[in-house]
Formats: structure tokens, C-alpha cells, sequence
């Protein structure tokens, strides 16, 4: 069983933040959800599986030059990583888009098996 530390956190952050979508996935169980922090249901849009997952985060990666997640804070308590983050995203359009959030990262053997997203987003005017 592969200890939860704040070193295997940062790591996960590392492959984020070079948005590479094979390091991340590296990360997640292949049972792993992601709920999204928008969405119809409760909980935000849920993405069952990884290969799911994958296509989300491909998909930001290609919508944009570069995005990055600051870590400003996390906690493990347990089999979960509580992080905060600041995103910066700089799309192709060089728009920039920021929001603060919170990611609640559930962990077995290792890997991420559920992703929990929170996030606070400007709004126009």
C-alpha cells in the first residue's frame, strides 16, 4: 500500500501544472471518478472511469496555451489530500481565466479514486 504524502500530492500537481495528460492519468485508478464542480446534479457533472477522465482532461489541455494550479494550501487527513488552488488558465485567444478552488482527492493504493472539485469564478459585471 503506497503512503498518502504531501511529496506524491506535489507530483500529482507537477503533471498537471506541465499539462501532460499521461502523467496525470499515471495518477488515477482506472474505477476513479471526477466530479466537476458545475454541473445538473448535486455533485457537479460526474466523469466515471479513466478513460472518461482522460478525455476531460485532454481536453482542457487542448483548449488552452497553458494552465496552472498554484498550490496556496493542503491537508491529509486520512486516505484524503485536501489541496487549494489558484488556476490560471491562458487561452489561445489571450484571454486569461483565474478561479480559486478546492480539489478533495480520495487516494487507494496509491492512486486517486475520486476527484472532488470546488471552485469560486469572477463573474462579468
Amino acid at each position: 500500500m503506497t503512503e498518502l504524502t504531501r511529496n506524491l500530492v506535489d507530483a500529482i500537481g507537477d503533471a498537471f501544472n506541465a499539462n501532460d495528460i499521461d502523467a496525470v492519468m499515471a495518477f488515477f485508478a482506472p474505477d476513479a471518478t471526477f466530479d466537476h464542480a458545475v454541473g445538473p446534479d448535486i455533485h457537479g457533472v460526474r466523469f466515471s472511469g479513466a478513460d472518461t477522465i482522460r478525455g476531460v482532461f485532454a481536453g482542457l489541455f487542448a483548449k488552452v496555451k497553458k494552465v496552472h494550479w498554484e498550490t496556496l494550501d493542503c491537508a491529509i487527513a486520512g486516505d484524503k489530500a485536501y489541496c487549494e488552488y489558484h488556476r490560471t488558465a491562458h487561452n489561445a485567444d489571450g484571454s486569461v481565466d483565474e478561479c480559486l478552488s478546492v480539489d478533495i482527492l480520495t487516494f487507494r493504493d496509491g492512486l486517486i479514486i475520486h476527484k472532488d472539485t470546488y471552485y469560486k469564478q469572477r463573474t462579468a459585471g
